[in-house]
């Protein structure tokens, strides 16, 4: 009785096992190694978007000191000195000191880098979430021997139809990811998407990027709609001020009383940090029957180009007056309604 209740169980735990080791052995195996490398892909992914979210530090070089001359080394002083040199140099050179001078030129910018790469980062999950899922899946059911062919032909026909409806939703997807991954602009940036959207990026999604206008309108525009996008922000900026004299006016005269202006905002305390080169003055720009027009410029940083060319302008007034080339304004009469103006122009009706 006992070898019979052995054999029976025996035979039992034998069937068990070659039916276990058939298909489910096979599913669960397929399950285990699809979610590992998942796990694994996640964790590489986000480690490194991290890192270039956060930033890294530049390493620190050691200098060793030199060996003293009559060691068993038979060290020269003076070459030490010069391989430390060299390595300071290489340190101040590197992209990592290079991306240090930008964020502190940019306080936004680290703020943009750990948005695009955790936004990256981001997709690239889903990327992989979606083809090691696929994977596991169409390998399931080719061990179930299931028709794949045909669960393809419909998957795909679904995914044409969803495709065709939600055509500009996936559009605005893609363009928000290349936006992002291109960088073509971030918030803070004062940018003009046309349409008479322009102002300062507030928010930028995957979908929509938020912009305020100078008059306080928050715009929401579609990433799919941006056609064109102009970036008034991004690395350097360009204070462009036009000043206009009166006909017949002494050119020289006026570059002369120009140039002192410059001097005056190039030697501005508030502004030498704005400025990234010397302000210059241009020749004669346009004539027309207002007058002569030129053109004061300076390469300044990132959003700085509006408060010098103010500066600008306030300096060539100041300096134009003192040089007599413009004169002080008389007050209009009350009743000078109907009456001609100082300049001997026609009166204001």
């Amino acid at each position: 009785m006992f070898e019979s209740l052995a054999t029976s169980l025996f035979n039992g735990a034998e069937g068990f096992w070659s039916w276990f080791g058939d298909k489910p052995l096979k599913i669960i195996t397929i399950l285990v190694i699809g979610m590992v490398a998942i796990y694994v892909l996640r964790r590489v992914v986000t480690s490194l978007t991290e890192r270039i979210a956060i930033g890294q530090k530049p390493r620190k070089v050691v200098q060793k000191a030199p060996d003293p001359v009559g060691t068993t080394t038979g060290g020269v002083p003076t070459t030490a000195p010069a391989k430390g040199k060299r390595r300071r140099k290489n340190m101040l050179m590197s992209p990592q000191a290079l991306a240090d001078a930008l964020t502190a030129a940019n306080p936004r910018a680290a703020e943009r880098r750990a948005q695009r790469a955790r936004t990256v980062g981001s997709v690239l999950n889903s990327t992989a979430n979606i083809v090691i899922s696929t994977i596991m899946v169409l390998t399931i059911l080719q061990v179930l021997e299931l028709p794949v062919t045909g669960l393809l032909t419909g998957a795909g026909v679904v995914g044409v139809a969803i495709g065709f409806g939600a055509q500009s939703l996936v559009k605005d997807f893609l363009s928000g990811i290349l936006l992002l991954i291109e960088d073509q602009f971030g918030v803070g940036d004062n940018v003009d998407l046309g349409g008479d959207v322009v102002g300062t990026v507030e928010a930028m999604g995957l979908r929509l990027t938020e912009v305020r206008a100078f008059d306080g309108t928050l715009w929401y525009v579609r990433n799919g709609e941006i056609l064109r996008a102009g970036n008034r922000t991004q690395e350097w900026s360009r204070a462009v001020a036009s000043v206009q004299v009166p006909l017949g006016t002494d050119v020289d005269a006026v570059r002369t009383a120009l140039g002192r202006a410059v001097d005056r905002v190039k030697n501005d305390p508030e502004l030498a940090d704005s400025l990234l080169e010397t302000p210059s003055v241009r020749g004669v720009d346009a004539v027309d029957q207002a007058g002569l027009t030129f053109t004061l410029f300076a390469q300044v940083r990132p959003a700085q180009q509006w408060v010098v060319a103010r500066a600008l302008r306030v300096a060539a007034h100041s300096a134009l007056l003192n040089a007599g080339i413009v004169a002080r304004s008389a007050p209009l009469p009350l009743d000078g309604i109907g009456s001609q103006g100082t300049d001997g122009g026609p009166g204001t009706a």
